[in-house]
C-alpha cells in the first residue's frame, strides 16, 4: 500500500462513517421502522457471501482490493481490515474485513460496518450493534485509545509504527457471516475465536 494511499485514510473513515450515517438514518426519531422480511435477511446475507467469497482464505487478495491492516488481533473477534475507498452502506461492500489467524493461514470471520451514531433504520434486519473508542491507528495496526487526535503519539508506542489515522467513538456492526458465533449473527465478539486470540 502507497503512503500516499494511508495517509488519507483519517479522511476516508470520516467519510465511510459519515455516508452510511447518513445513508441510514432515514427514519425520523421515534418513528416505527417498517418490518422486513426474513426473505431480505437471506437475500442479504446471500449477497455478502457471493462478493465476499473471494477473500474468505485469501487476504493477500484482499490487500491488493485495497484493505489495509487497522488492528492487530482483539481477543474474541479478530484483526481487523479496512479499505478506506469503500464508502456508504453496501452489503456488498464492507469497508472492513475480519481475520482469524488459524494454523492454516488466515480465514475470514466477520464483515464490519461502522456508524456515527445508530442508524434509525438498521441497514441489516435484525441488526445489533457494538461500539469502538475513539482511537489513533498505526501503520502495522496497533492502536491507542485518544479522546482526540490531538492525543495520539506521532509513533505507536508499542511498536514506533508511524501514524496512520485516528477515528471518534464508532458503533460498530458485525456479521459473523464466514465463521460460526454460538453469541448470534451480529454479536460483537465471538467466543469460538479465542482459540486464535495468541495468533
Amino acid at each position: 500500500m502507497s503512503t500516499k494511499r494511508w495517509t488519507a485514510a483519517a479522511v476516508a473513515v470520516v467519510a465511510i462513517v459519515a455516508a452510511v450515517s447518513i445513508s441510514t438514518a432515514g427514519a425520523q426519531p421515534g418513528a416505527k421502522a417498517a418490518k422486513a422480511s426474513p426473505s431480505t435477511l437471506v437475500a442479504q446475507l446471500a449477497a455478502a457471501r457471493i462478493a465476499t467469497a473471494k477473500y474468505v482464505s485469501n487476504l493477500g487478495l484482499a490487500k491488493e482490493s485495497g484493505y489495509g491492516i487497522i488492528t492487530r488481533m482483539i481477543p474474541n473477534m479478530g484483526y481487523h481490515y479496512m479499505n478506506p475507498k469503500v464508502a456508504g452502506f453496501n452489503i456488498k461492500k464492507p469497508p472492513i474485513l475480519v481475520y482469524e489467524h488459524t494454523a492454516g493461514g488466515y480465514q475470514l470471520g466477520a464483515l464490519e460496518w461502522v456508524f456515527t451514531s445508530k442508524p434509525a433504520t438498521p441497514p441489516i434486519p435484525g441488526a445489533k450493534y457494538g461500539s469502538f473508542g475513539a482511537g489513533c491507528h498505526y501503520k502495522d495496526g496497533t492502536y491507542v485509545p485518544a479522546a482526540a487526535q490531538s492525543g495520539c503519539p506521532t509513533t505507536s508506542p508499542q511498536t514506533g509504527s508511524a501514524f496512520n489515522f485516528w477515528h471518534p467513538l464508532l458503533i460498530t456492526l458485525h456479521v459473523w457471516l464466514w465463521y460460526p458465533n454460538p453469541s448470534g449473527l451480529f454479536a460483537s465478539t465471538n467466543p469460538l475465536a479465542a482459540a486464535f486470540n495468541q495468533g
